[in-house]
């Protein structure tokens, strides 16, 4: 196996799904996902990964992290959903970062791209493929907690909006993120603070 044996083109959110399902490590996508600019990785004419831009996930954001107008959006996206088939991965050397890396160059040759976001989610992974795409590092987000409302059969299950007062249920800390981004705007200048990157990857 080579990385000429891989090819890379625009798929569909349903085409997405079918791989997101099999091997992302966030497995309940049943409320769906957010499709934007969908690439897929093929080894051989099959389909064995996706790469997922979509725009930030809060018009806030821009403002937070470059100091805009909450309505200037155009040309910031989140990388929001990075997923290959493990055999693939375990296989090829770097095929991830190889992957990220060319549909970051497509992305940016077909539309306006000023900055890309992504966040490693600390439960699972540390991001070490996006540093390997040199995007600075930028710490963790900060410390939050999320409410869980109390079933009728002792489960829990995550409260999305709304009063929490008189609810049944219970706070639990919310998993951090790690933060990466790559700047191409050169008239942007970040305000979140850059931090050394020396996390340890998982051990599983």
């Amino acid at each position: 196996m080579a990385k000429s044996d891989f090819s890379i083109k625009e798929i569909s959110k349903r085409d997405c799904e079918s791989i997101l399902l099999k091997w992302h490590y966030l497995k309940d996508i049943s409320k769906g996902f957010k499709s934007g600019v969908n690439y897929g990785l093929f080894l051989k004419g099959e389909l064995c990964g996706v790469c997922i831009y979509t725009g930030f996930p809060v018009p806030e954001l821009v403002k937070g992290m470059y100091g805009l107008d909450r309505k200037d959006q155009n040309g910031f996206y989140e990388l929001s959903r990075l997923c290959l088939d493990p055999k693939v991965q375990n296989s090829e050397h770097n095929i991830a970062s190889w992957f990220v890396s060319k549909t970051i160059k497509t992305l940016r040759k077909d539309n306006l791209v000023r900055a890309i976001l992504s966040y490693a989610d600390d439960e699972f992974h540390k991001g070490t493929v996006y540093r390997a795409c040199n995007f600075e590092y930028y710490g963790l987000t900060a410390k939050k907690n999320d409410f869980w409302i109390l079933q009728k059969d002792g489960s829990y299950i995550k409260h999305s909006r709304g009063k929490t007062k008189g609810v049944a249920g219970e706070w639990r800390p919310r998993s951090r993120k790690h933060r990466f981004v790559k700047t191409f705007d050169k008239s942007l200048s970040i305000k979140w603070s850059k931090e050394e990157y020396n996390v340890q990857p998982p051990s599983n």
